[in-house]
């Protein structure tokens, strides 16, 4: 007879019962306001495993009062999204569908785009989970229809709440009365590094293998590396990739690596390369413009590998980046754009801009050194300057040359 695991068997029923997602389930959370309103919309939540995004697509269709459908991308078709979808014209789809897709990283466009037409008439009500940047794989006009939920791994200390509250479980179902201490407990949420249902799964085992006491060696044989334990006050995900970043932008390639090992001993390969990848555009920059190709090649190398083989090629990167010359000019350009963007200017393109039916566009390449003095912001933003050269050999060159070229045209 088949056992129903502990993690499902203490899955939250209510907000209040949710842990680690204070923002957004908590008794001011975002997400628990909006639904509490009634205002159940597109939504897409992304972020580690074991986080509570499931928890929460559950919560919701009971508020709801919505049939809740589920389908898991890694294995479904689009002949299961047309079997969802034909309940909408049914009875049992009166209240409306919501239709909880897991790892939507793995539907193609041509599936994603399946959803489109049912979730803009209202028909299927869209809850997406995904572990991976959603601005990166999942399409575009899901995502404009849609609220975007970050799920942050959730803290060793609350995560020993719901171990107590399993192990509490399991002595009352099994008429036993063993122990565990507080220490144990939060050892054993640590090692799940922010996965709640990783972290269950450990004491669930541990509590069979144990006589009366779970101890820390009998955890041992469920946790075959040490992964979280370096941290006590739950925030070592973040802190150590904040770490990371900090030490390759003050160049010190001794402690880049450090940080890098404690990562990637913790088996965060994916979270590594994202933010070597920030960092080769964010700090490096237009200082050595190839850091950011061979970045990205070293984070290909490392995911093909895998771990051990994955360290070589991200210390490459780390090292690299760390004694590269730096620069946030490009990085400071952009966010003074986006400022701009966001209140509203330059509403305008320049009509020699808009189409080559316009006249009074001069193409550059029919100009000695490919360039002829024109304006190409909007009116309102003539003159802005967003990007300021940086004081590196490559910046400055660039410099020269411009002011070369430019000042033979003025």
């Amino acid at each position: 007879m088949a056992v129903r695991p502990m993690a499902d068997i203490i899955r939250p029923k209510d907000f209040d019962e949710m842990i680690g997602q204070e923002k957004l389930v908590g008794k001011n959370g975002v997400l628990r306001r909006m639904v509490e309103s009634g205002h159940i919309t597109n939504m897409i939540f992304f972020g580690p495993p074991g986080t509570g995004k499931t928890t929460a697509a559950k919560i919701i269709a009971e508020k709801s009062g919505m049939e809740l459908r589920e389908l898991n991308a890694t294995t479904a078709s689009l002949s299961d999204i047309k079997a969802v979808i034909s309940e909408t014209s049914t009875m049992m789809g009166s209240s409306g569908i919501l239709l909880y897709l897991d790892e939507i990283q793995y539907f193609n466009k041509k599936q994603q785009q399946s959803l489109l037409e049912f979730i803009e008439d209202g028909r299927i009500t869209l809850i997406a989970s995904t572990t991976e940047n959603p601005y990166f794989y999942v399409y575009n006009a899901i995502i404009s229809r849609s609220a975007v939920f970050e799920f942050k791994p959730v803290t060793p200390a609350e995560t020993a709440k719901a171990l107590r509250r399993a192990f509490d479980i399991m002595n009352e179902r099994e008429g036993q009365s063993k122990t565990v201490s507080d220490e144990t407990l939060l050892h054993i949420a640590s090692l799940g590094a922010g996965d709640v249902r990783r972290s269950v799964g450990i004491v669930e085992n541990a509590y069979w293998a144990s006589d009366d006491e779970i101890t820390t060696e009998t955890v041992s044989l469920f946790a075959d590396r040490n992964i979280g334990n370096f941290d006590r006050d739950g925030d070592v995900h973040y802190d150590l990739l904040s770490a990371l970043q900090k030490s390759i932008r003050g160049s010190d390639p001794d402690a880049a690596v450090f940080y890098l090992a404690k990562l990637l001993e913790g088996g965060d390969i994916i979270s590594a390369c994202r933010r070597l990848l920030v960092i080769a555009n964010e700090d490096v920059g237009l200082a050595y413009p190839l850091a950011a190709v061979v970045t990205k090649a070293c984070c290909d190398t490392a995911r093909e590998l895998g771990m051990p083989e994955a360290r070589l090629a991200l210390a490459n990167a780390a090292v690299l980046l760390a004694t590269a010359p730096k620069s946030n000019t490009a990085h400071n350009a952009i966010i003074a754009a986006c400022e701009d963007v966001a209140n509203g200017k330059g509403q305008n393109v320049p009509t020699i801009l808009q189409s080559p039916c316009f006249k009074g566009y001069k193409y550059p390449h029919d100009y000695k050194n490919h360039y002829v003095k024109q304006t190409y912001l909007p009116d309102d933003l003539v003159g802005k300057v967003y990007y300021e050269y940086g004081d590196n050999r490559t910046e400055q060159a660039a410099k020269a040359y411009w002011e070369q070229i430019k000042e033979d045209k003025r």
